[in-house]
């Protein structure tokens, strides 16, 4: 399995990163992407050193939306911010990037233009986005048809929106990942979104130290419990569990590499 999506940099994790990982491994999870912010360092120093503990773990970086703020009246800085950090951390992708109209912590204007610069870096240098939308759909799709033009292409993370957006993302081209929402017991119209992406555009996610699947939920997340989300979906699509991780491992694979 490939925990495509967690935050193993986080200060969460300072005090016992190596048992967490340790712990993922034993669980057969071979590799996973650490999400990476571009505006902290003390994040970026602590993935650096983690590297040595997770030779798998790939890294992706890019300016969250709720950061978006410091870079108001200059969009282009946020490319730059996250340019700075492509030779020096050699990321499988930029992101996580995109739009977050439920916490609002930018302004909408000033997060749609941070997403647009980062699209279109991400298109200049040919690396996927990794793409946060939450209650923005409409507008994230319209930057990455505009600011994309075509040339990018990437995953939608922990997808939680309805058939438009999943439909819109698979037209795009992208990849939808999910995370333990899916374990939730409410989370019945997402299991059925779900069901219709068909397998080989599906990834698996922990969103890790967030959103723990059931058993485990209200707990810190750790990529070990990425193959609850992978039972969840053998579940949604009448299949086998190692049906799922081999489908998910070569989407992985197709769109950020071995």
């Amino acid at each position: 399995m490939i925990d495509s999506h967690c935050h193993l940099a986080d200060e969460v994790y300072a005090g016992d990163a190596a048992a967490v990982i340790a712990r993922a491994q034993a669980a057969g999870v071979r590799a996973a992407m650490c999400i990476l912010d571009a505006t902290d360092e003390a994040e970026l120093a602590r993935a650096e050193a983690l590297r040595p503990l997770w030779p798998a773990m790939v890294v992706s970086v890019g300016v969250h939306p709720h950061k978006a703020g410091g870079f108001a009246g200059r969009a282009a800085g946020s490319a730059e911010c996250v340019a700075t950090h492509i030779d020096r951390l050699s990321p499988r992708g930029i992101g996580e990037i995109g739009l977050d109209y439920h916490y609002d912590f930018a302004p909408r204007d000033v997060q749609q233009q941070v997403f647009a610069a980062q699209v279109e870096l991400a298109a200049a240098r040919d690396l996927p986005v990794v793409i946060h939308a939450r209650e923005a759909d409409e507008d994230a799709v319209a930057v990455l048809r505009e600011a994309g033009r075509g040339k990018v292409r990437g995953v939608f993370h922990c997808f939680t929106a309805g058939h438009w957006l999943a439909t819109q993302a698979l037209e795009l081209g992208f990849f939808i990942s999910f995370t333990g929402i899916l374990t939730f017991p409410r989370a019945g119209d997402l299991r059925e979104v779900a069901a219709r992406v068909p397998l080989d555009r599906t990834l698996l996610e922990t969103d890790s130290p967030f959103l723990a699947p059931v058993p485990f939920r209200g707990k810190r997340n750790e990529p070990a419990w990425v193959g609850r989300v992978a039972e969840q979906l053998a579940a949604v699509h009448h299949t086998t569990t190692d049906a799922v991780v081999a489908a998910t491992t070569g989407n992985f694979v197709t769109l950020f590499g071995a």
